[in-house]
């Protein structure tokens, strides 16, 4: 029913446009919305690219974009869940940690759980992806191949992963909860996706997010074996109609630190 390689190719295709526009010389032109989130040319023009693949490849599911929808999933058993451009800040940065983020969803009642997901990562040209049908895998220049969760044994460093933009209070409580640990800074879906291919152990985030920040890279870390939860500690999932912004999330390599997450908050 669903050609995934396809989608996995609007996701390439979505990263050369963006990249095109990160190789300029010169300042990188940024517009504020109205929620004081930045936008670019190149967020439209990925998104450009990957709405009209979609609605080419699967014309009867609805898209939800964080740069506007095509259809009404309302009513819909699958929506497709765009962030064409995750890491708008580190893409003005020109650090290369910011990526294209496609999800397909599922309605469980009112609420949605991600059954497939791509992450694909321009700069590096490394692309992660996974779902409850495909195995987890990463795809890039330095090799390719299935990927799973790799935690730390007993005795270990944690290797814990924060955001290369937004850090607060309570990332730090958490941090010394967790005891001896590596910090590892990282942007956009990145964080996610290194915990899935076993670079990392936890990844939490305290700060805002939207539900096309994550799912992408939670299809991926699911497959790998890992886990994506909420505040109660159990599985998250998302609403892509009203309230489209998460609870705080949890990205970890097993379940080892689900209490310390429950005390956290």
């Amino acid at each position: 029913m669903f050609d995934f390689d396809a989608v996995t190719q609007l996701a390439h295709e979505a990263g050369l446009v963006i990249m095109e526009v990160y190789d300029r010389a010169g300042d990188i032109n940024v517009e504020m919305k109205s929620d004081e989130s930045p936008l670019t040319e190149a967020d439209l023009a990925a998104n450009d690219v990957i709405t009209r693949g979609l609605s080419s490849l699967t014309p009867e599911i609805p898209i939800v974009s964080e740069e506007g929808n095509v259809g009404d999933p309302s009513e819909a058993p699958y929506c497709w869940l765009v962030d064409p451009l995750d890491g708008t800040k580190e893409f003005i940065k020109r650090n290369g940690m910011f990526t294209v983020n496609i999800a397909l969803m599922r309605r469980r009642g009112n609420r949605w759980s991600p059954v497939f997901g791509v992450v694909h990562a321009p700069a590096s040209g490394i692309t992660w992806r996974g779902g409850t049908t495909v195995p987890a895998e990463r795809v890039g220049p330095d090799g390719s191949g299935r990927i799973l969760v790799k935690p730390s044994s007993d005795g270990e460093k944690v290797r814990l992963v924060a955001s290369g933009s937004h850090r607060g209070a309570k990332d730090e409580d958490f941090a010394k909860a967790v005891g001896d640990h590596e910090l590892i800074r990282m942007g956009s879906s990145l964080k996610a996706c290194i915990v899935a291919e076993g670079g990392a152990d936890l990844y939490p985030r305290f700060g805002p997010t939207s539900c096309w920040d994550i799912a992408a890279a939670h299809s991926v870390v699911a497959s790998a074996g890992g886990a994506v939860v909420g505040p109660q500690g159990r599985t998250l999932d998302y609403d892509v109609i009203g309230e489209v912004l998460n609870p705080f999330f949890l990205v970890t390599s097993d379940d080892r630190w689900i209490d310390i997450w429950l005390h956290a908050q």
